[in-house]
């Protein structure tokens, strides 16, 4: 056993000193970056924002708005394979294929590679400390040297180092930041969620590979403090919940609203919720593997989010967001922010009295 002293940060104890800018307007920033990857040798250019694959989130349809703006989505494991060759047969540039580490998820993706050219692929697993997951993504980048790869989660700068070197162009970091994990509870593992970036993204960098940061986004500054703190991609979950184009049904829920009719009866106010869970929750395990196994435990929440409508209304916040952060620290684009960044660590970060 053994303790590290040094206190790691998570997005909540952090601001951005502002900075002297030049920029007249946030219509000014430019938020597109262009990369090449380190094992794929493919390139990409667009808005570094990736929807998660997670129910209600990574979706086509999802993927059909986002796709404008040069964002990606990850698009959830669960589809069967007519409707991903289908979709993968269209749409590649901004789609990213997720799979798992069974000879099965394997076998599923050679039968849409047969049928479709997916380019990016996310192996996604919960602990990539595991070597039998170091050792796949080694196997996958020996059957298929073109796909961006996508690996993950980690949270250390050692193991992302490996599995840059064993394949990954880019690696997924974050264990239990994210709104509907529970990870923490249940394991007592996992980083916070700032420190884990910032080191992740200079192991990542010393290579030549990129880093996802995924999870424990709440608002707009907060994607901008994981691309300050070196983040290549910002991966949402919560965020991007409770729209139209993540499917899943609206529910109304009935609330009084502290005033009375004329008849003495209490007035209710409806308000829509759309189901969201974490995926390795009960709910999750129920609708994709017939129930939790034996030997597992729920590590995920089920909740409703309220119902936010059409997605681009939150994406025009997201970006008006990130672009403000840029014109505070003198940052003219997106790939300037890390090199202008200053974080102040505080006790506390907003004003809360309205929340």
């Amino acid at each position: 056993m053994r303790i590290e002293n040094e206190i790691k940060l998570d997005y909540s104890n952090v601001l951005l000193r502002p900075k002297r800018s030049t920029l007249g307007s946030r219509k000014d920033v430019n938020l597109n970056r262009t990369y090449t990857f380190r094992n794929s040798k493919a390139t990409y250019t667009g808005i570094p924002i990736i929807a998660a694959n997670m129910d209600g989130v990574g979706t086509w349809d999802m993927h059909n708005v986002l796709r404008q703006d040069g964002m990606l989505t990850a698009i959830v494991k669960h589809y069967n394979i007519a409707t991903q060759v289908e979709n993968f047969s269209k749409h590649t540039e901004f789609a990213i294929y997720s799979m798992g580490i069974t000879e099965d998820d394997l076998a599923k993706f050679r039968a849409v590679n047969s049928g479709s050219t997916p380019r990016w692929v996310c192996i996604d697993v919960a602990n990539g400390y595991s070597e039998r997951f170091i050792e796949f993504v080694a196997r996958f980048r020996d059957e298929f040297p073109d796909k961006i790869i996508i690996a993950g989660n980690v949270v250390t700068g050692d193991v992302t180092e490996e599995l840059i070197l064993n394949g990954a162009d880019i690696v997924k970091v974050g264990i239990g930041p994210g709104s509907v994990c529970t990870t923490r509870i249940q394991t007592g593992v996992g980083y916070p969620q700032l420190s884990a970036v910032i080191e992740c993204a200079d192991a990542a960098h010393g290579l030549g590979g990129h880093i996802i940061a995924d999870g424990g986004c709440t608002c707009p500054g907060d994607i901008s403090k994981a691309f300050a703190g070196g983040s290549d991609f910002v991966m949402l979950g919560g965020m991007l919940a409770g729209h139209d184009e993540g499917g899943g049904d609206v529910i109304s829920k009935y609330f009084r609203n502290g005033e009375i009719d004329e008849h003495g009866k209490y007035i209710l106010d409806e308000r829509q919720f759309v189901e969201f869970y974490g995926m390795s929750s009960e709910a999750a395990n129920e609708k994709h593997f017939g129930g939790l196994k034996s030997y597992r435990s729920s590590e995920g929440r089920e909740i409703t989010v309220p119902y936010r409508g059409a997605v681009s209304d939150t994406i025009q916040d997201l970006l008006g967001g990130i672009r403000s952060t840029c014109t505070y620290v003198g940052a003219n684009r997106l790939k300037d922010l890390s090199k202008c960044a200053t974080f102040i660590k505080c006790t506390d970060t907003h004003n809360r009295v309205y929340e």
